[in-house]
């Protein structure tokens, strides 16, 4: 039987929304979207694509980190990206930074808006512990 372990930064969000930021049941790990957010669940960088690229897979590396899992585990993502077409380059860049030579299947979707004001790029993505790390 499947275990569940769910990871939380116990931020606000989580309980208003009524979510985990990650589930790992047996030896996959289901990532919520990730966003540009601290420490204490505050939206950073609201309007500057880079800069909220850049902390959101921060975020993700924390999750990762949690659960002792690599880059190099993740199999699919999924990015939201808005204005999609003016953030395509930075967006791409911001992947090949991330993953290096690793190639996960990625899906990238442009949006209109994301939940928070100024939020231009989310992250979702799954992860298998069974691959070398």
């Amino acid at each position: 039987m499947a275990t569940i372990d769910a990871f939380t930064y116990d931020v606000p969000a989580e309980r208003d929304f009524g979510y985990s930021q990650a589930i790992k049941s047996g030896e996959l790990i289901h990532v919520s979207g990730q966003l540009s957010f601290d420490g204490a669940g505050e939206f950073l960088h609201a309007g500057d694509f880079a800069a909220q690229l850049e902390r959101t897979y921060a975020n993700m590396d924390k999750v990762l980190d949690h659960y002792g899992a690599t880059r190099n585990q993740v199999v699919s993502q999924t990015l939201y990206v808005v204005n999609l077409r003016q953030n395509a380059a930075a967006t791409a860049e911001g992947n090949l930074g991330y993953f290096g030579d690793h190639r996960p299947a990625s899906t990238v979707l442009g949006v209109t808006e994301l939940t928070l004001p100024g939020q231009v790029v989310e992250i979702s993505c799954v992860i298998d512990t069974r691959l070398p790390a």
